[in-house]
């Protein structure tokens, strides 16, 4: 008798070890991204894992609950994908989306994703071989499912948020630069490729895409500080003065107090302040050293000077990508960071890369 209920008890309780597996997995993979898109499709493959399935499908409705505006498929390791509004396709998922409901069938399992509202559903399938093999669905296994689509619920959620978030920061960006483009002459500001160079750095050197996003703000806003510097000054054709000089070094250190009080820029901050210093500790305002150095100031030393290489400046003369990257790596070491070099370097020879930053000259 007592090896009976050994034997009831050893499926449910490895079943209940699975999911606090499964959910550990769930939860480190929707702490990597705030892209939906990205999320959809990583979550279908670890589902399709952790149900021993053939087919797994996210869906995310759209606002009338009529359409399907992301679904992200994979079936025998084939992943299909599509961001473009869809119908709801057939019967059962019409069933899932109108009466929020959870299916269980012997190969297959459903439920919807619930927030205050339906905002989409997950389909598990296992075809006839598979499912000989590993059994039929039962109702932990549904369980299972939809305690981990209460997770998936909040990270979707969670992405929403920071979208409208980012909305709003991009709003604020473009009012700033609008005031910076009419006090900054145009010809002495970065050129439109500058932010792709800095987000093809960053995700060659696998920054998340917080820290990419901060990037792109602060390769928007570094040089906000120029707009209380003298145009004579900041239009100099030939050599500045000490005293110009001095002039010119305070603008990461005003560039940061236009934006320093603002709470939706904050991470942009120590990039903006910091992104003058050199990795051997002679550049300013802190004369910070290496890894000191905030890794987004030290990525956006690398493009600044790349940027004023190869796109030109009106007192300085453009130079082929060849010889800008040259120069760069001539001071790898001393005033800029070898790794953010070396990758430089790496996307600089990617050919898909070199049109989208207008590198063919």
């Amino acid at each position: 008798m007592r090896w009976m209920n050994m034997r009831n008890y050893s499926t449910p309780t490895k079943k209940y070890k699975s999911l606090l597996s499964a959910l550990h997995s769930v939860y480190r993979l929707i702490n990597t991204t705030y892209d939906l898109a990205d999320l959809s499709s990583r979550l279908t493959k670890l589902l399709s894992q952790i149900f021993k399935a053939n087919k797994c499908t996210l869906a995310i409705l759209d606002n009338s609950k009529t359409r399907v505006s992301i679904r992200s498929s994979i079936s025998n390791n084939k992943r299909t994908f599509t961001m473009k509004k869809t119908k709801i396709k057939n019967i059962l998922e019409n069933r899932i989306v109108t009466k929020s409901a959870a299916i269980k069938k012997d190969c297959f399992l459903s439920a919807p994703l619930i927030g205050d509202d339906i905002i989409g559903f997950i389909l598990i399938c296992r075809d006839k071989k598979t499912c000989r093999k590993e059994g039929s669905f039962d109702y932990l296994d549904l369980e299972n499912l939809m305690t981990i689509c209460g997770q998936i619920v909040m990270a979707i959620k969670n992405i929403q948020l920071y979208s409208e978030q980012e909305k709003m920061i991009m709003g604020t960006i473009k009012s700033l630069v609008t005031v910076l483009d009419s006090k900054v002459p145009p010809a002495y500001a970065h050129t439109p490729y500058f932010s792709r160079l800095v987000r093809a750095l960053g995700e060659e050197l696998r920054l998340n895409k917080k820290d990419i996003d901060s990037l792109k703000y602060a390769s928007m806003l570094h040089d906000a500080g120029k707009v209380n510097i003298p145009t004579e000054i900041l239009t100099k054709a030939s050599g500045l003065t000490g005293e110009e000089y001095d002039i010119i070094k305070r603008h990461p250190v005003k560039s940061a107090e236009i934006i320093k009080h603002l709470q939706i820029l904050k991470p942009v901050v120590p990039i903006i302040l910091h992104h003058h210093e050199k990795y051997d500790g002679t550049g300013y305002p802190s004369k910070l050293k290496k890894n000191k150095i905030p890794i987004g100031a030290r990525l956006m030393s690398v493009a600044d000077a790349f940027d004023a290489m190869v796109y030109g400046r009106p007192y300085k003369e453009r130079v082929s990508v060849d010889d800008a990257l040259e120069e760069i790596k001539k001071y790898s070491g001393t005033q800029f960071d070898p790794a953010i070099v070396k990758s430089l370097v790496k996307i600089s020879h990617n050919k898909k890369l070199k049109k989208y930053l207008n590198l063919t000259h």
